[in-house]
């Protein structure tokens, strides 16, 4: 007789996850994230998603100043000891980075939606980095294809642009940027 268990071999147990119980999960194409002390595992994006997340993380790439850095996931963001989260592209000062990860809120986090991650990063994430002082939050949505932007005002995000098919997203703050978010899919 076979017995089955739903625990996880090395996941903490009665606990909270943190920072440093990441360090045990598997290189396995997943990607692994923590909202307060709650692993979140996403599988693997599907094209339309990488393309989008590519050609965007490319003209923030040509057009970020000397001192900002363009990164995209899998990249640690560490908001607190137990949310540690990967957006698709992190904008950040070079400053702010370590070599492992970049402690404390980027200047502009990008989620490029996914069915299984939609939820997640128009709610969870979003919450967690206003909550961090994040000043600027894109969500970028390849099936509409539509990009939205906020601006952090005190401690809640104001939608500030929203972009669909060939109409012009355009962007001042943290870099200078205009892009259209069909060509980002096309």
């Amino acid at each position: 007789m076979t017995t089955m268990t739903t625990q996880i071999v090395g996941l903490p147990h009665g606990r909270p996850m943190t920072r440093a119980d990441l360090g045990d999960m598997p290189d396995d194409g997943q990607r692994y994230e923590l909202l307060d002390g709650l692993l979140i595992v996403s599988p693997a994006p599907i094209t339309r998603h990488q393309r989008a997340l590519l050609r965007l993380a490319v003209a923030l790439y040509n057009a970020s100043p000397e001192d900002v850095e363009v990164l995209t996931a899998p990249f640690d963001v560490v908001l607190s000891e137990d949310t540690v989260i990967q957006p698709d592209i992190v904008v950040a000062r070079k400053s702010d980075l370590t070599e492992r990860d970049l402690p404390g809120a980027p200047l502009l986090s990008v989620e490029v939606l996914s069915p299984s991650t939609r939820s997640v990063d128009e709610l969870l994430k979003k919450d967690r980095l206003a909550r961090a002082g994040c000043p600027h939050y894109w969500i970028v949505d390849p099936s509409e294809p539509s990009i939205r932007a906020w601006e952090l005002n005190g401690r809640d995000y104001q939608l500030v642009a929203h972009s669909t098919g060939h109409e012009a997203f355009s962007a001042v703050t943290p870099i200078t940027v205009t892009v259209k978010p069909a060509d980002l899919v096309d």
